[in-house]
């Protein structure tokens, strides 16, 4: 049993070890205030055939709860369009927002486990910046996770992974999650 007051997560450590000075030296910030850091993981999955059965969304929701290590909240719609049979207030999927220690965990799973199990993997695109230092990605097959037994899941689904930092241009993103050993294609 780990106990929890004392551990600290491996990406957590190299962060204040490692990436900190290497990051201050390569930008040449004059205060440590300045160094970009992780801010928060945001995973979302939507799931479009909630709209014929809502248990599908307590199903992902249990899934994703599973990955992220934390409860996740089902999100609503919140207006109605006829055209996709969608009512204000149906549930549509679900998210989590890890911070802090689970934060670093997640990553960390993502990074050395999930994405080298994802089939025909390359590397992750180098360009889905927002333009303020926030990278998203998204994930075809949620069953890439070790958490989920493939054996048990009835449908794979998709999900969405936004990374958020507090650094104030895409470079200096970028240089952060490759210090993570994030695989960039370009």
């Amino acid at each position: 049993m780990l106990d929890t007051a004392t551990y600290t997560p491996r990406l957590k450590a190299e962060y204040a070890g490692k990436i900190r000075p290497a990051m201050k030296e390569e930008f040449s910030y004059k205060n440590d205030m300045q160094i970009p850091k992780l801010e928060k993981i945001v995973l979302n999955m939507g799931v479009g055939e909630a709209v014929k059965d809502s248990k599908k969304v307590k199903q992902a929701a249990e899934e994703l709860s599973l990955i992220a290590g934390q409860k996740a909240v089902i999100t609503k719609a919140k207006k109605s369009i006829a055209g996709f049979r969608v009512r204000e207030e149906m549930p549509l999927g679900c998210k989590v927002t890890l911070r802090g220690d689970r934060m670093y965990e997640f990553l960390d799973r993502l990074i050395t486990i999930a994405l080298p199990r994802v089939r025909d993997f390359r590397g992750v695109k180098g360009n889905s910046f927002d333009g303020r230092g926030n990278y998203a990605m998204g994930l075809k097959e949620h069953i890439v996770f070790p958490e989920i037994n493939f054996d048990k899941v009835d449908e794979v689904l998709g999900m969405d992974i936004i990374i958020c930092t507090n650094a104030k241009t895409d470079a200096e993103a970028k240089a952060l999650l490759k210090h993570f050993n994030m695989p960039f294609t370009s």
